[in-house]
């Protein structure tokens, strides 16, 4: 089985990428090291492993997203539960008052792990995310759930998982033979609740820029960062040399909801 998208929900997974990818990976060898430095979902270790199985293929599990993985028995029986108390209610409309405060009394009575990120996707308006309790109690509710079971079997096999500063992974691969980076930060200046590490600022964008600076990479932003303007800039003013001077420039529209959307943007560099 080859994965599409992420087998739980995760803002910013890139499963709109998948047949790129397949021709992108083409272009590098299959002895390759590909060093996935913000993990995220695993959707793209995932692809790439998929794509080039003889490949060693490191998912840095930035965002701890293998123990919302490890959870999915406790997500699917919570969710079951849920299913049965929205069953009168309309497919994707707002749920009543009195269905929604027993959906909150269920989810309270959940001892240990709760996936709040996984029950946004399922009860609130698209494209919101809350990652805890007193956050996610505070929204409207939409019956958006889900009639089957989550699974991920077999979507981290073959995969060398890491959890460490991307900055320490990099420099352990930086001189390693056929190194690929894959590089995917959190977005700038955005409250991301998607991540654990939730607001990026332009500082923490320019250290990623030493990671691409002189090596091979696939770099995954988007036209909210204004981070290869901010190159472009740089380069021209001789403050920096353009890390994206060379390199492949591929665009993507991504729908958020029925009324948002924005720019990805990739950068392939061999």
């Amino acid at each position: 089985m080859k994965w599409k998208c992420s087998p739980l929900p995760f803002e910013g997974q890139k499963r709109g990428y998948g047949k790129i990818l397949h021709e992108i990976l083409k272009r590098f060898p299959d002895s390759s090291v590909f060093v996935d430095l913000f993990g995220g979902s695993g959707l793209l270790s995932r692809i790439i492993k998929d794509e080039k199985p003889d490949s060693k293929v490191i998912f840095n599990d930035y965002d701890e997203f293998v123990n919302r993985l490890n959870n999915i028995p406790k997500t699917n029986a919570l969710i079951a539960d849920i299913r049965k108390i929205t069953a009168g209610c309309e497919h994707k409309k707002r749920i009543d008052k009195v269905t929604r405060l027993r959906i909150l009394q269920r989810t309270l009575r959940e001892s240990g792990y709760v996936d709040y990120l996984t029950l946004s996707v399922n009860l609130l308006f698209s494209g919101k995310y809350r990652s805890d309790y007193d956050t996610f109690s505070k929204e409207t509710m939409y019956n958006r759930v889900v009639q089957k079971d989550y699974s991920c079997e077999g979507y981290l096999d073959g995969l060398d998982i890491v959890r460490c500063d991307y900055k320490l992974l990099f420099k352990q691969y930086l001189n390693a033979p056929n190194v690929v980076f894959v590089v995917d930060p959190p977005y700038l200046a955005t409250d991301n609740r998607g991540y654990k590490e939730n607001y990026w600022r332009i500082k923490d964008y320019l250290n990623v820029i030493e990671v691409l600076s002189g090596t091979s990479y696939i770099f995954f932003t988007s036209e909210k960062s204004c981070l290869p303007e901010l190159c472009e800039w740089m380069y021209h003013h001789k403050s920096l040399g353009d890390v994206f001077q060379g390199a492949e420039r591929i665009e993507m529209i991504r729908n958020i909801n029925f009324n948002s959307s924005y720019k990805d943007i990739m950068f392939v560099k061999e």
